[in-house]
């Protein structure tokens, strides 16, 4: 009697598979789709069903071969047609992924949320852009975590509420020319001083008054709706302003600290003079402590290269976060990229005063004891 191998007939490997996976009344629902064609297929790049689907059948388990029963389809859809139903898990239901795909776009988004938070705020003390590290850094301390299942820019808008409440962050404003007639200015001059807007130039055509003005992103809908009412006219100039100079994310790590060139002239007044009274304070307290004069100076000669002090040299940089002063411009650059400078930047949005770089040498490795005490329970 000869024995021959028996091989199944019907049965259906799902490889490569993708799950799409619907719950409608009580009951879960499965579909098996092909990897990046589901993606395809909800943007409107892939047209063929067939391309997409691995089989027109919907499944209470795919793993484990489980065919959904017909009763239950039309419980839960209304339904028996297999197509029609897998149609339906395919553009609502929810894209099954691996741990580590799910991990990589987790991060990807939470990289574009962050970017978006950098785009559309600003320092209020130099009017200047956050760098994209500390906005992540800041994101991580708030324990922000990223919804996959929503917008990102929605989610970057309650992250910039949320870092609000605890530290020093600002919506960058908008830049609108607004072209109103001349018997509507009076109307409009009243909005943007209720706003607190800024006007930046007025210029008057014949009858029509053209305004640029920078206004809280908030207002828009209100200030649309008011041209509308008042006949007017009006002109997306920039979605973000910030301080010149800061239009490059590749810049920002660089010349965090460089001095700043302010939008307008009662701003220069202000730096100059809030300069002025740091400098007239130390004075005092150097008279008050000769010990404290001591110091200081026997820090300049430090900093110094040899061939004078920082104030005979005139070549050396200072850093407003570490006041200190930082050679020529190649280290400059590099002290941007220190952890000395870093650590300073961190609690400089913590209100906290800058550490000397042996004092973030030992703050930071205090840091780091802390760290490898919380692996241990006891």
């Amino acid at each position: 009697m000869s024995r021959s191998l028996v091989q199944p007939v019907g049965q259906k490997r799902l490889t490569n598979v993708a799950v799409v996976r619907l719950k409608k009344r009580g009951t879960r629902f499965e579909i098996a789709c092909y990897k990046n064609k589901v993606l395809s297929w909800r943007s409107g790049v892939e047209k063929d069903l067939d391309e997409v689907l691995q089989s027109h059948t919907v499944y209470m388990n795919v793993s484990k071969g489980i065919l959904a029963k017909t009763k239950d389809l039309k419980a839960a859809f209304d339904s028996d047609d297999q197509t029609k139903i897998c149609l339906e898990i395919l553009d609502k239901g929810e894209l099954q992924v691996a741990g580590k795909e799910r991990e990589s776009q987790l991060s990807s988004q939470f990289r574009d949320i962050a970017t978006i938070v950098m785009q559309k705020t600003y320092n209020p003390e130099t009017r200047r852009p956050y760098t994209i590290s500390l906005i992540e850094s800041l994101m991580h301390e708030i324990h922000f975590a990223v919804d996959p299942h929503r917008g990102s820019k929605k989610q970057a808008l309650e992250v910039i509420h949320e870092l609000q409440k605890h530290f020093p962050i600002k919506r960058s404003p908008m830049r609108l020319r607004l072209i109103v007639p001349e018997q509507e200015f009076s109307s409009l001059s009243e909005k943007l001083t209720a706003w607190n807007a800024t006007i930046v130039s007025k210029d008057q055509t014949g009858s029509q008054i053209s305004i640029i003005c920078e206004l809280d992103p908030g207002f828009y809908r209100d200030c649309e709706g008011l041209m509308m009412k008042l006949h007017g006219r009006y002109e997306v100039l920039a979605l973000s302003v910030h301080a010149e100079g800061d239009t490059v994310i590749d810049q920002y790590d660089d010349h965090e600290d460089e001095p700043l060139r302010s939008l307008n002239e009662s701003s220069d007044f202000d730096l100059s003079k809030k300069k002025e009274s740091t400098d007239s304070d130390l004075l005092k307290k150097e008279l008050a402590d000769p010990m404290l004069k001591l110091s200081n100076e026997m820090q300049k000669q430090c900093i110094s290269t040899g061939k004078g002090t920082v104030a005979s040299e005139g070549k050396q940089n200072k850093c407003n976060t570490c006041n200190a002063f930082v050679g020529d411009s190649k280290q400059y650059r590099d002290h941007f990229k220190s952890e000395w400078h870093k650590h300073n930047l961190k609690r400089k949005t913590r209100q906290l005063p800058p550490l000397t770089e042996d004092e973030c040498a030992a703050d930071m490795e205090i840091d780091d004891h802390k760290a490898d005490l919380k692996d241990y329970s006891f």
